[in-house]
């Protein structure tokens, strides 16, 4: 089978360095089985997605030297798919409607753990559309069994977690109509034959909603390959509010593309030192044995 992965971005604002770590990991895991490796865009969220952010997005990876394969995939041109699939879900019995409130449903249940996810206690399951007023908005939510997923990931072992306690009854589609991510990135990743997944370890607890759902739907389960995150000098996560990190910012710091990629295959373990290569030279070195796996702090 043809190795093919993919990178799957928000188009919320402009990439910064750990949204790079990833699509570079990426690209380098499937490229180096000689496999493909797509785009797509994950614009649901109708809000904050913009497609100018999306085409300054796909210019920096072409600027990168990380092309993609095939078609970019828009998430916002898929509802029909998703409305099928959606569908399939409820014929099972599984689905029910929930009205609870951000604040409803962190006034009962404590984060989860130390990564702020909050575990949905059920207040809704049982309930049907025509107990409650039918024209409040209502999100669609898919009821988890309480039972164990098991799962090799291919970067930090053997994981498992107990859907019910750690995940909880999630959501499928939001009230205001946007379809979820666990819903949409388990049918895309499925209908665009996408075998492996590499993304960060803050989505490590995501990966046992996303396998229920493949073997709900019947789906064939992708390989997971998580990577450790790239953090600030403070400990924290990067993200798009990090304008010193971001695209815009490196781009015009750094006007040769080949030092931002030697830089990232440094901090991976794939080079002794920081030296500019082009990701396409990284591939006969590229190992998932020489990533790390506790957090990186980059400073660029």
């Amino acid at each position: 089978m043809i190795t093919t992965g993919r990178f799957a971005p928000s188009p919320t604002g402009r990439m910064h360095l750990g949204n790079v770590f990833c699509a570079l990991l990426s690209w380098l895991s499937a490229k180096s089985k000689g496999g493909e490796w797509r785009l797509r865009i994950e614009d649901l969220d109708p809000d904050r997605s913009r497609r100018d952010f999306a085409l300054q997005l796909m210019d920096d990876l072409m600027w990168l030297g990380l092309p993609w394969d095939g078609e970019v995939v828009w998430q916002s041109q898929r509802s029909d798919v998703y409305e099928h699939y959606l569908k399939q879900l409820q014929e099972t019995g599984l689905t029910y409607p929930c009205f609870c409130s951000r604040a409803d449903i962190m006034a009962t249940q404590a984060p989860h753990e130390t990564d702020g996810r909050v575990v949905y206690a059920g207040t809704c399951r049982g309930k049907k559309l025509d107990e409650m007023a039918q024209n409040k908005p209502f999100a669609t939510r898919f009821m988890v069994p309480n039972e164990d997923i098991t799962f090799q990931d291919g970067h930090y072992g053997l994981q498992q977690v107990n859907l019910a306690k750690h995940c909880g009854d999630y959501v499928l589609r939001r009230k205001d109509g946007a379809w979820a991510y666990q819903l949409a990135v388990v049918v895309d990743d499925a209908l665009m034959g996408i075998t492996e997944v590499v993304r960060g370890r803050d989505l490590l607890l995501s990966t046992p909603q996303q396998l229920h759902l493949y073997r709900t739907l019947g789906f064939q389960e992708p390989t997971y390959f998580h990577h450790p995150l790239l953090v600030n000098e403070n400990g924290q996560r990067l993200c798009k509010r990090d304008k010193s990190l971001d695209l815009s910012y490196l781009r015009r710091k750094h006007k040769n593309p080949d030092e931002i990629v030697g830089f990232l295959a440094f901090l991976a373990g794939i080079l002794p030192e920081s030296t500019p290569s082009k990701p396409q030279e990284l591939l006969p070195l590229f190992d998932w044995q020489k990533v790390p796996t506790e957090d990186i702090t980059a400073c660029i």
